[in-house]
């Protein structure tokens, strides 16, 4: 084994946010675009569909028109690590 294997690997971070007349799901830091759609719900549905299938962790951080984050979900539910019971 080697030094690092045993070091969880960072999840990766989705925000899903309006561009102009599109809404599009990026990675942390306004870099690449991971999914788009012409509404919210296709976004959402398609970075959800995506992130389900990541072998990573992947949170994804639904924005508002505003800007300000409304829901953040984790996939699979199992890496999130604020998760409790109850």
């Amino acid at each position: 084994m080697t030094q690092g294997d045993d070091v969880a690997k960072p999840m990766k971070r989705i925000d899903i946010v309006k561009r102009g007349d599109r809404w599009v799901a990026e990675r942390k830091g306004g870099g690449r675009v991971y999914v788009e759609g012409s509404t919210k719900a296709k976004a959402v549905s398609n970075a959800a569909r995506k992130a389900q299938r990541d072998p990573r962790g992947v949170t994804i951080r639904i924005h508002g028109k505003d800007g300000k984050i409304q829901e953040e979900r984790t996939y699979p539910r199992a890496a999130d690590r604020g998760s409790s019971k109850g």
